[in-house]
C-alpha cells in the first residue's frame, strides 16, 4: 500500500496524518499557513525531507494571504518566523524557508 506524505489539490495542501498511521490513512486539508505550521509542531507531517516541502508549500500558502496585505513583505517575514519555531534543529525546514525566501523576493 502507498500514501502520499502531501499533496497540492485545488489550491490547498492535503497533508496524510501520520499520527494515525498505520490504522488510519486520514488527510487533512490546509488553506492557512498557520495550520500548516501546527501540522508540523504537531507531527501531522514527519521526516526531514517532508517537513521542508511541507514548510514551502506553507509558505506559498502565506504568500496567497499576503495578496491583500498592505506589506506582502512584513506579512511574509512572520510567516518565515513561524515555521522556523516550529522544528528549530530541523535542517531540511530551513532549505525550505531560505528557497522560498529567495523566490518571494
Amino acid at each position: 500500500m502507498s500514501f502520499d506524505t502531501l499533496r497540492w489539490r485545488d489550491g490547498k495542501l492535503e497533508l496524510i496524518d501520520q499520527t494515525l498511521l498505520p490504522v488510519e490513512e486520514v488527510y487533512h486539508s490546509y488553506s492557512d499557513y498557520r495550520a500548516v505550521a501546527k501540522a508540523i509542531v504537531d507531527m501531522v507531517v514527519r521526516g526531514a525531507p517532508a517537513i521542508g516541502v511541507t514548510a514551502a508549500y506553507g509558505l506559498a500558502i502565506a504568500a496567497r494571504q499576503a495578496v491583500g496585505s498592505p506589506d506582502f513583505s512584513a506579512f511574509m517575514e512572520e510567516a518565515y518566523s513561524v515555521f522556523a519555531a516550529t522544528r528549530p534543529t530541523a535542517v531540511n525546514l530551513f532549505w525550505g524557508i531560505e528557497r522560498m525566501r529567495r523566490k518571494a523576493e
